[in-house]
């Protein structure tokens, strides 16, 4: 095994934790704001792949199609929140989770009746094509970007979070949303901007993701048990948690995939070192979670400890 592709995968694995980043930035302010348990978040990062594949195909930019993606997924937010979310707040979680199950379905099959059953293709932007040379080796010029854009991301929502009046509004939310009603902050009208804004991450990281893997329906899901796992991992409500945790997830996932499967070959048949390498990466961060929760039951930087 050579250091540039070991430097390869470590960037890779990078790159996936920090869009499982913009994934659970979104969900775990919603839940620590809101304390709603919403299932379908992986909708709507699915709605932002299918706007920007189907925007980017109609002109002929792909920053056009992001722009429509990361648009399309807050207007879905809001409008979810506005119509369907509200009234759940209120209710027990076990009637959150069936809610916002029901919406995967609706909003699937709504995506499936608009865009079609096949899956689109979003294409790289031509200016961001090839490689570039980091000296040990050469890695995606593109990845590289989407790097560049999650830690883009992470410092400005920690700036919006940390130094506006609406982070303000969001940090007292989390803590205590009846003293802030109470003190004049219109809180239909603040809940509605944290899910929406919770929305254009996901969509934003839908986005970007479908320039390197097919925009199909159902794409949300497996991404949003990983987003799941992150924001236990980091604690609930914690901005920072979530990036620690995505990144956690994202390194330890994809190097597992790439080292395992080469270590029980040196033991194994290639085909059984593959089989068993596989499985035990897929499990990984499972047993990471399960140590945190062991060690740390609210999480490694939980919002309220």
């Amino acid at each position: 095994m050579s250091l540039a592709l070991f430097i390869e995968q470590l960037l890779n694995g990078v790159q996936f934790g920090l869009m499982l980043f913009l994934m659970s930035a979104g969900l775990t302010l919603v839940f620590g704001v809101m304390g709603l348990i919403n299932l379908a978040h992986g909708s709507l990062y699915m709605i932002g792949a299918f706007f920007c594949a189907a925007a980017a195909a109609a002109t002929g930019s792909f920053w056009l199609g992001l722009v429509a993606g990361l648009a399309a997924a807050a207007a879905a937010g809001a409008i979810i929140e506005i119509t369907v979310i509200r009234r759940l707040y209120d209710r027990d979680h076990l009637d959150q989770v069936l809610a916002t199950f029901a919406l995967i379905l609706i909003l699937s099959e709504g995506v499936r009746m608009i865009f079609g059953p096949f899956p689109l293709y979003l294409n790289v932007p031509d200016s961001l094509r090839g490689t570039i040379d980091l000296g040990i080796t050469q890695y995606s010029l593109y990845r590289l970007t989407l790097i560049g854009f999650g830690i883009a991301v992470a410092v400005g929502l920690w700036l919006l979070i940390a130094r506006t009046r609406l982070g303000i509004r969001i940090r007292a939310g989390e803590n205590d949303r009846e003293m802030i009603a109470a003190l004049g902050v219109n809180i239909r009208v603040l809940y509605t901007v944290v899910f929406a804004l919770g929305a254009a991450l996901a969509g934003l990281a839908g986005a970007l993701v479908g320039a390197i893997q097919s925009v199909q329906v159902g794409m949300g899901e497996p991404v949003l048990i990983l987003a799941f796992v992150v924001i236990v991992i980091g604690g609930i409500g914690s901005i920072k948690g979530a990036m620690v945790g995505a990144l956690m997830v994202g390194v330890i996932d994809t190097m597992g995939r790439f080292l395992l499967p080469r270590f029980f070959a040196t033991f194994l048949e290639p085909s059984q070192a593959m089989g068993v390498g596989a499985a035990l990466a897929s499990m990984l961060i499972y047993v990471l979670m399960a140590l945190v929760l062991v060690l740390r039951p609210k999480g490694l930087f939980p919002a309220h400890a």
